[in-house]
C-alpha cells in the first residue's frame, strides 16, 4: 500500500456519487487482484507458469545464480482480513461524509485566524482520508487528515498520529524538508463524533511528483526511461539533501520519537510502529500480542524481532502457501533470514537514524514548472531505526519497488534499469557531499555515498529490503540472498524437525480458508 492520492473538488451535486466511488474503490481492486490470481493459479496448473533463470547484482558484475522457482512465491493479502478492513471503513466514510459541515467549524477554530470553514473536496490514500476547507478571512487553505480504520489498524490509530505529529514537528526543527505546518492535532476522544485521530496542517499546492517522474498511460507506476536526464537530477539533488540531513540525526535507541515536555529534549520513549505491522494487523491476520512493545538497545535485537514477525506472519496467515512446495519455500526463506542477521547487521550497538520507509516521489509535492519540491508528506511509521536502513540506496528509484519485477520472474530487468538510475541517484548525492563539506555541514566517517555503495555491493540492501516486507520477504531471498542448494540443509536441527508438521498445518489451514472464502463471497455478505 502507498499512502499517495489526488485532490478531488467535488461540486456539490456530484458529491454522493464521488463519495461512493471513493468507498468502493478498495473493492474493485480487491476483486481485480482476486482475478489476476485466479488467472495465475490457472496457467499454473496448465503448466504455462514460465521460470526464467535467476541473477543477483554484484557492484562489477551480475553473477547468475541457479535457477529457482520464485513466480508461486508471490503473497496475497488474506481476503476475508481484507474484507472486513474495507466494510470498516466504508461505514465511517459515510459517517464522516455527513458531518462536513461540522468538520468545516471545528478546523475554523482550530486554527490561526477566524473566519468560517467552507469545505472544498476531500483527498483519499490507503492509510488516510482528509477534507480540505478555505476560510473567508483570507488566510490558507486548511487539511483535516484522519487515518481510516480499517486500512489503518483499528487498535493503532491514535499511536499511529501521535508519532507522526511528533517526527514532523522534530525533523521541522532539524531539516529543511518541506513540512507542511501543523495547526492542531488530537486523539480519538478529542475528535468531533470521536471520528479518530486527526492532524490539522496547510494545505500544499503542488502536484505528485511519481505523477511527474512516471512512464505515461502505463498501469504499474514506473519511471519514464525517456525522461530528461538534467530534469532527473534536479529532482535527486533535493531528495538526496534531506535524505543527508537525515543521516546526521542519531538516537541512542530504536522506536518512536518524541518530545520530553519537561526537558524538552527529544528521545525515544515509544516501541516502534511501522508500515510492515500494519499490513500484517489489517491484511494477515497477525496476532496483535505478538508485536514489539518498547524501543530497542540493539540493531540485532531489533532485527530478531523484525525475522520474529516474519516466522509468526507464516504460521498465522492462512493463505500464505497453495501448495507444499510452497509453503516449504517460505519456511525456508524465513528461518534462513533470522541465520543472515550477523552477517548483515551493521553498528550494532547504534546510533540509530530517524528512517522513513515511505519517503519517495509518491508523498512527495513538486512545483511542476520550477520543479521545486513544495511538500514531503506522511511521516507516520517513521522511527529511530538501525543505521544500515539509511546507508542503502533508495529502493524506489524506479518509482516502483523491486518486487514488481521479482514477482514476474524479471530481476534482470530490474538490475538494468535500477543500477543507471542508482549511479545517477549517487552522483547527485555525491554533488551534495561536496557542497556541504565546503560549507563544513559534512559529519566525519564515511560519506553516505560511501556506504550506500557498500550496500549494494555486499547484498545488504536486498537484505535489509526484505527485513522490512513480510509479504516479500520470501520472494527476496530467493532471488537476491540464497546462495545456492535446496536451503534445507542450512536449516538447524530444530527447524529441520519442524517443517513437515509446519507443511502439514498450512494446508490444513489452507482447506478452511477456502471454505470460509467460498462461504462468505458467494453468499455476497
Amino acid at each position: 500500500m502507498t499512502d499517495s492520492g489526488g485532490f478531488v473538488k467535488v461540486p456539490k451535486d456530484d458529491e454522493e456519487e464521488r463519495m461512493h466511488k471513493a468507498a468502493e474503490e478498495s473493492q474493485r481492486k480487491r476483486e481485480e487482484a482476486r482475478k489476476k490470481r485466479e488467472m495465475e493459479e490457472a496457467m499454473k496448473r496448465a503448466g504455462e507458469d514460465s521460470q526464467q533463470p535467476w541473477s543477483i547484482f554484484s557492484y562489477i558484475t551480475i553473477r547468475p545464480m541457479p535457477q529457482q522457482k520464485t513466480s508461486s512465491l508471490k503473497t496475497y493479502f488474506d481476503e476475508i482480513e481484507e474484507t472486513n478492513g474495507d466494510d470498516e471503513c466504508k461505514v465511517w466514510l459515510n459517517r464522516v461524509f455527513d458531518l462536513k459541515a461540522e468538520l468545516a467549524t471545528f478546523v475554523a477554530t482550530h486554527r490561526a485566524g477566524g473566519g468560517s470553514g467552507q469545505y472544498v473536496g476531500f483527498l483519499k490514500g490507503s492509510f488516510n482520508f482528509s477534507f480540505r476547507f478555505s476560510f473567508n478571512d483570507g488566510g490558507p487553505d486548511a487539511i483535516i487528515r484522519f487515518p481510516k480504520p480499517g486500512h489503518t489498524a483499528t487498535a493503532y490509530r491514535d499511536e499511529k498520529v501521535a508519532n507522526e505529529v511528533q517526527i514532523m514537528e522534530y525533523l521541522r526543527q532539524h531539516t529543511t524538508i518541506p513540512i507542511p505546518r501543523v495547526h492542531s492535532w488530537g486523539l480519538i476522544a478529542e475528535s468531533p463524533q470521536q471520528l479518530g485521530p486527526f492532524i490539522i496542517m496547510d494545505y500544499v499546492e503542488g502536484v505528485l511528483l511519481s505523477t511527474v517522474l512516471k512512464q505515461p498511460d502505463q498501469e504499474d507506476v514506473i519511471l519514464n526511461p525517456d525522461i530528461d536526464n538534467n530534469k532527473l537530477d534536479k529532482i535527486y539533488c533535493q531528495i538526496a539533501h534531506y535524505m543527508l540531513q537525515l543521516s546526521q540525526l542519531t538516537f541512542p535507541r530504536i522506536g518512536a520519537i518524541s518530545k520530553d515536555g519537561a526537558l524538552g529534549t527529544w528521545c525515544v520513549t515509544g516501541r516502534p510502529l511501522t508500515y510492515n505491522m500494519n499490513e500484517l494487523a489489517t491484511v494477515a491476520g497477525y496476532p496483535h500480542g505478538q508485536f514489539p512493545m518498547a524501543p530497542f538497545d540493539r540493531a540485532s535485537d531489533y532485527l530478531r524481532s523484525v525475522a520474529n514477525e516474519h516466522l509468526t506472519h507464516l504460521w498465522s496467515q492462512r493463505n500464505l502457501a497453495d501448495d507444499p512446495e510452497i509453503a516449504q519455500k517460505r519456511f525456508v526463506a524465513r528461518h534462513r533470514f533470522v541465520q543472515l542477521i550477523p552477517k548483515y547487521c551493521v553498528e550494532d550497538g547504534g546510533p540509530f537514524i530517524p528512517f522513513c520507509d515511505d519517503m519517495r516521489p509518491s508523498n512527495m509535492l513538486v512545483n511542476p514548472e520550477t520543479l521545486s519540491i513544495t511538500a514531503v508528506l506522511d511521516f507516520e511509521f517513521t522511527n529511530a531505526m538501525p543505521a544500515e536502513f539509511t546507508y542503502d540506496p533508495p529502493w524506489w528509484l524506479l518509482l516502483s519497488g523491486p518486487e514488481l519485477w521479482l514477482e514476474r520472474c524479471s530481476i534482470d530487468e530490474f538490475l538494468a534499469l535500477y543500477e543507471p538510475r542508482m549511479t545517477q541517484f549517487l552522483r547527485a548525492l555525491e554533488q551534495v557531499e561536496r557542497e556541504l563539506a565546503l560549507e563544513s555541514k559534512q559529519s566525519s566517517g564515511p560519506r553516505l555515498s560511501t556506504r550506500m555503495r557498500d550496500s549494494w555491493r555486499t547484498g545488504r540492501f536486498w537484505f535489509d529490503y526484505a527485513a522490512r516486507k513480510s509479504f516479500d520477504v520470501d520472494i527476496i531471498y530467493w532471488a537476491a540472498l540464497h546462495e545456492g542448494g535446496a536451503g534445507v540443509e542450512s536449516l538447524d536441527d530444530k527447524a529441520r524437525a519442524e517443517i513437515e508438521s509446519f507443511t502439514q498445518t498450512k494446508m490444513e489451514q489452507l482447506k478452511v480458508y477456502k471454505e470460509e472464502c467460498t462461504a462468505r463471497f458467494s453468499s455476497g455478505k
